[in-house]
């Protein structure tokens, strides 16, 4: 499989990211806990060389919950300040909030030292597509679509949030990478939702997902579906559709359809809280 996709629009988010960076005193990138290593944007790290950087693992309600911890404190160990998130719990905000005021404690400092008071912090805010950037600006916005207008430098009709704490933050589209290295990689997007759909069929996406899952969680798809599994993967896609009642005339298999009810039950957190990736060091 060799995957070598990068809309123009995405070519425009990078130039307004390099266009921007030098305007923002913090970097905020989402990364899906489900996918931690495969949800982070390489170019990301030469885009933003010498910026601070605080990593969201986002949707970790989600994701294995021993891994969770294990990806926090691998990413930590790199240099990020890190911290669990899931954006649709405003329960989560003071933690997420204090993380933020950590990573920018001596930027408020330095200004306070040149005697400028209450300084508003500027943040970008970075990830792939469909990782929940729009959720969680919402949610720590404590209302949606909290503008604050143009800034001076910034591309036209670009939008900076205002944010508790003195925090000002430019939200941008989301962003993939030109060519990705690995079949692994493009799959764990796909089954996300990250990679739509004109890029790898549904039914080839989920084949491969199925393939996976019984190696990851070998009772996620029995416990869900209520099926005994098969060594043939397309064996098990079959016993699913069937059971749930995927059929077209005839009797044959509607592969369409249960190939986007299975990949819905995992991006719904359905098949339960699943994992994709181990850090290096697990």
């Amino acid at each position: 499989m060799n995957i070598n996709w990068y809309p123009g629009h995405m070519k425009k988010t990078k130039d307004l990211l390099k266009e921007n960076i030098k305007l923002v005193d913090l970097v905020i990138e989402l990364v899906d806990a489900r996918i931690p290593r495969s949800s982070k944007n390489p170019d990301f790290d030469e885009l933003f060389v010498n910026k601070k950087r605080l990593l969201i693992i986002n949707k970790y309600d989600l994701a294995n919950p021993n891994l969770n911890k294990a990806w926090e404190n691998y990413y930590k160990s790199l240099g990020y300040y890190t911290v669990l998130y899931n954006s649709n719990d405003n329960k989560e905000l003071k933690k997420l909030e204090a993380v933020i005021e950590e990573a920018t404690a001596d930027i408020a400092e330095r200004y306070r030292n040149k005697g400028i008071m209450n300084k508003v912090i500027k943040a970008m805010i970075v990830g792939i597509p469909n990782v929940g950037k729009s959720t969680l600006i919402n949610s720590i916005a404590k209302r949606k679509s909290a503008k604050t207008g143009n800034m001076p430098g910034v591309t036209k009709g670009k939008q900076w949030i205002r944010l508790p704490k003195n925090i000002d933050l430019l939200d941008t589209p989301g962003i993939l990478w030109p060519k990705f290295i690995s079949e692994e990689c493009a799959l764990n997007l796909s089954f996300t939702g990250a990679i739509k759909e004109e890029v790898l069929q549904i039914e080839e996406i989920a084949y491969s997902f199925v393939e996976r899952i019984v190696k990851v969680d070998k009772n996620a798809l029995t416990n869900r579906y209520g099926v005994e599994l098969s060594e043939k993967t397309i064996e098990n896609i079959d016993n699913i559709a069937f059971k749930k009642g995927c059929i077209l005339n005839k009797n044959e298999v509607n592969y369409e359809r249960v190939s986007r009810m299975i990949l819905n039950d995992f991006q719904d957190g359905k098949l339960g809280r699943i994992t994709l990736e181990k850090p290096d060091n697990v």
